[in-house]
């Protein structure tokens, strides 16, 4: 009996930070891989892969280098620290989410996306060279902007919480299908409903943001790591309440201007 209760509270703590890790990087992998995709099909996929590479390698050494950084600090400042980091992305995912499900901004299109950077990348001279810096530097800028937030919740996640294993499993799975992916198909992955991702991670950011601040400043939550599902849940429904509020102020404001 005792051999079989491991593996459950195993995947009780593993399991809310590998899925946050998991579809944290594959919101930011799809919109890389589209520009990735873009360069390679109109300017050559040689210096665009070496490019993704390079961008690969420079956020695999910030996440050795600052992984054993942040082993150092004492847990209290780490958790306020942290906690206040995701916080500040989660909800920045959520607020944009929420926009997009009223209809205050436009959903976004990869398909729309990928046109527009074909063209940019397509009008630029030099295209065709077996060596590209263009291609080099727009596919190295990409999957570093994008994977920075990724390392940082995944650091984030994995630190406080000692979960830097699970978060980075989910991370790298997510990015190993999505890349997949995007060799089998050679197109956008416009499929893929990016805007339910974000409002799912800035949920679950923000609630590991919540919990670890709060840990970090003293709060006892009741039920210990068990809180975590509980304040995604008010998230969630403060987030479906406050997605009902902007559509009808929106609804207003656009009848008061016609």
């Amino acid at each position: 009996m005792q051999t079989m209760n491991i593996p459950a509270i195993d995947w009780l703590h593993a399991g809310p930070p590998l899925a946050a890790g998991f579809l944290a990087s594959a919101v930011e992998a799809v919109e890389a891989t589209t520009i990735v995709l873009a360069a390679g099909t109109v300017r050559g996929w040689r210096s665009a892969l070496l490019g993704t590479g390079a961008g690969l390698a420079l956020l695999l050494a910030m996440v050795a280098t600052f992984g054993r950084t942040i082993a150092s600090v004492p847990i209290e400042a780490l958790q306020v620290g942290v906690g206040a980091l995701l916080l500040l992305f989660g909800i920045r995912w959520l607020r944009k989410a929420m926009l997009r499900w009223a209809g205050v901004i436009e959903l976004r299109d990869e398909n729309a996306l990928f046109a527009a950077e074909t063209r940019a990348l397509g009008a630029r001279a030099g295209a065709g060279r077996r060596w590209d810096p263009i291609t080099f530097l727009t596919t190295f800028k990409a999957v570093v902007l994008e994977g920075i937030e990724v390392v940082v919740i995944v650091i984030g996640l994995g630190a406080a919480g000692d979960r830097l294993v699970p978060a980075s499993v989910g991370a790298v799975g997510a990015c190993l299908l999505v890349i997949a992916a995007g060799v089998l198909l050679r197109r956008p992955l416009a499929r893929v409903p990016e805007n339910a991702l974000k409002f799912a991670v800035g949920i679950m950011v923000s609630a590991f943001g919540l919990f670890w601040f709060g840990e970090g400043a003293g709060l006892q939550w009741p039920y210990g790591d068990a809180a975590i599902p509980g304040l995604m849940l008010v998230l969630l429904l403060a987030s479906a309440l406050g997605v009902r509020a902007i559509r009808i102020v929106h609804a207003r404001a656009l009848g008061a201007g016609a």
